[in-house]
Formats: structure tokens, C-alpha cells, sequence
């Protein structure tokens, strides 16, 4: 039994108290928060759970094994080293860090300490992506030429990070997962519309050495919430949608082929291929109760997590190239094979 301290019940930590309480290897011991209100609803919906308005009475209890953060993104990186450096796992929200450096210096405490450090992006471990992987990895797809992806809706307006750190960090996070390869180049727009805020419209483009491209179109000012992704390959194409209530996941046996007759240059070269679709049935268990399952098990085993601590700080050396490129208009931003900037300080 993994017995659990979570700080921060906020729009996440409900989630998360909820599901630990459902995980059968898991209990909940405590819950910290700084608004008395929130503690109130811990009290009355889990009266076995300590509250406190002080993180530091989590740390100090020898009888919490790990500490669940989900407080805003500026705060992770001081909270997360201090659960490391009392000896406790750490499940900590997306992004890990508000900088590369941070996030380094979490993984060095969490592999010196052998603790286990995993990254809370919950739409890896959904069905949808997880069954979009095997695709890939079986090469239905055949080669893969670009990954476009669509997410926004109207608000919620975030104070500590703009409109990339909190969308485009879910498409970062599942391309890291479901592509072999990592962008070479990263370009950013964006736009904030509100005095004294961040940007909250945003474009970002990724090149790969391999031909292939991402789009991903993140906003916090649209009339109707949509989370639409497209992966085009040689072979096969997918749409990911994941308003749908079924059918999540439907794959296209679509393309083009491509002739062989470079003699006559008025005869057109491509054709086109249109087949069948077909929808794989997925299961419906909840993204965040399959994480945290697997939490337990690295916890156990020592196993490196899917979202450990190298996934979490490859989505924030991303998330950082492409706001640097948005401040700078659209600047290309070249990266090192170990994922870093060059140009970015």
C-alpha cells in the first residue's frame, strides 16, 4: 500500500484524490490547500483524510510514501524538490518545471535518491493514444508525414503560463510518446489579448529531419471547445477526436501513390487511394486511474515511468524554444539532439 499525500485541491486535485481512492494499492492520507473552503470539501466528502493549509505537514509525515502536486505551474519545481528531498515519490502536473534547468535538477534529486519522479500527462495513458502508438509502431501508418493538431475552447485563463504551456503541452507530451523521432526546429505565434496576461492564441510549427512536420493550433478565445488531431502516414491516416463520446479513434485507409513517368511532365504524378475506415474499440478506463496504476507499479518495481522525469523535460525544452520564438515573432529555433536551443539562453 502507497499511502499518499496530494497539495493542491484546486480543478486537478479532486481528480486525483478521487482516483487514489479508487486504486485499490493506493491510500490517501492527507490533502493540503491554502483556501480553507477547499479543505472543507475534503472533510466532508473523505472524513478519514487529514487537511492542513501548511504542504510542509505532508512532508514531515514518515507515514506518506508519495505527495501528488497539482498547484500552479510555478510552484512545481520547489514543491517537487522538496517531496524529493524528504524521501517521498512525486507525481507532479503538467509541465514539471517552468525551465529545463528546474527539471534537470528534479530528475538528478529523484535518480540520486532512487525515487520515482512521473509527469502528469494524463493523455498518454488514455486508450486513444495508447492504441495510436501501437499503430505507429506496427507502421500501419507507414511513414509518418505530419502530426496536425487542433485544441481550444473559451478559457480558462491561466495567470502563470500562456496559452502553449497549458494546451500545446498535451500535443507535446503525446507526440513525444507516439513518434520515433524529436523536432530539429520549432516556430511560435501567438497573441495575448488581455492587458497585464499572457498569450492567449497561439500557432506552433515543429520540423523533423525525417520529412515529417507537426501543427499544433492552440486557443483560449474560441466559441466551441474542440481537441481534434490528425496524423497523416504513406499508408493510413487517423483521426483522433476526443470530444467523441465513441469512436474516438478512426483510421482511414486513405493516401495518395505516387507515378514513376518523369519523361512527361504534363502527366500527373499523383493519384489518390480512397478505402475504408475503420474505428478500433478501445477501452473506457479513466486516463488518470491508469496513470497513477502505473505510478504504483514503478514505485514497486523501480521501473522508469512513460512520463518520468526525461518526457516531462523534453516538453519543457519544447515548450521553452517555442516561447522564445513567439517573443521573437516567429523565430526559427533550431535544437541540439539532446533537445536544447541553441540561441536561447
Amino acid at each position: 500500500m502507497i499511502k499518499f499525500g496530494v497539495i493542491g485541491y484546486g480543478y486537478w486535485g479532486p481528480n486525483l484524490v478521487r482516483n487514489l481512492f479508487e486504486t485499490p494499492q493506493t491510500e490517501v492520507v492527507a490533502v493540503s490547500d491554502m483556501r480553507v473552503e477547499r479543505l472543507k470539501q475534503v472533510a466532508s466528502r473523505y472524513p478519514t483524510v487529514e487537511v492542513t493549509t501548511d504542504f510542509r505537514d505532508l512532508l514531515d509525515n514518515p507515514d506518506i510514501d508519495a505527495i501528488a502536486i497539482a498547484t500552479p505551474v510555478h510552484t512545481h519545481y520547489d514543491l517537487a524538490l522538496k517531496a524529493l528531498q524528504a524521501g517521498k515519490h512525486v507525481i507532479v502536473e503538467k509541465p514539471m518545471t517552468s525551465t529545463s534547468e528546474q527539471g534537470l535538477r528534479l530528475i538528478d534529486e529523484a535518480t540520486r535518491r532512487n525515487l520515482t519522479l512521473l509527469v502528469d500527462h494524463t493523455f498518454v495513458y488514455t486508450s486513444a493514444v495508447r492504441e495510436i502508438k501501437d499503430i505507429v509502431e506496427a507502421g500501419k501508418l507507414g511513414n509518418v508525414y505530419y502530426y496536425d493538431s487542433t485544441r481550444v475552447n473559451l478559457g480558462l485563463f491561466q495567470h502563470d503560463v500562456d496559452v502553449l504551456w497549458d494546451l500545446a503541452v498535451h500535443d507535446l507530451a503525446i507526440m513525444d510518446y507516439i513518434l520515433p523521432d524529436s523536432p530539429c526546429a520549432v516556430a511560435a505565434t501567438g497573441i495575448n489579448h488581455v492587458k497585464g496576461g499572457t498569450e492567449n492564441l497561439a500557432y506552433l510549427t515543429m520540423f523533423f529531419e525525417e520529412n515529417v512536420i507537426a501543427h499544433v493550433n492552440v486557443n483560449w478565445l474560441s466559441p466551441v471547445k474542440i481537441r481534434r488531431t490528425l496524423i497523416g502516414g504513406s499508408k493510413q491516416m487517423i483521426v483522433y477526436d476526443d470530444m467523441e463520446p465513441s469512436e474516438k479513434v478512426k483510421i482511414y485507409d486513405k493516401g495518395i501513390t505516387l507515378g514513376e513517368d518523369k519523361d512527361n511532365l504534363y502527366k500527373a504524378l499523383v493519384g489518390y487511394r480512397s478505402g475504408d475506415m475503420f474505428a478500433p474499440h478501445l477501452d473506457v478506463s479513466e486516463a488518470l486511474k491508469v496513470e497513477l496504476q502505473h505510478f504504483v507499479d514503478c514505485v514497486e518495481t523501480g521501473a522508469e515511468p512513460i512520463t518520468g522525469g526525461r518526457a516531462g523535460l523534453q516538453v519543457v525544452r519544447l515548450l521553452e524554444s517555442a516561447s522564445y520564438s513567439m517573443k521573437h515573432r516567429g523565430k526559427l529555433v533550431e535544437l541540439a539532439p539532446d533537445g536544447l536551443c541553441a540561441g536561447v539562453a
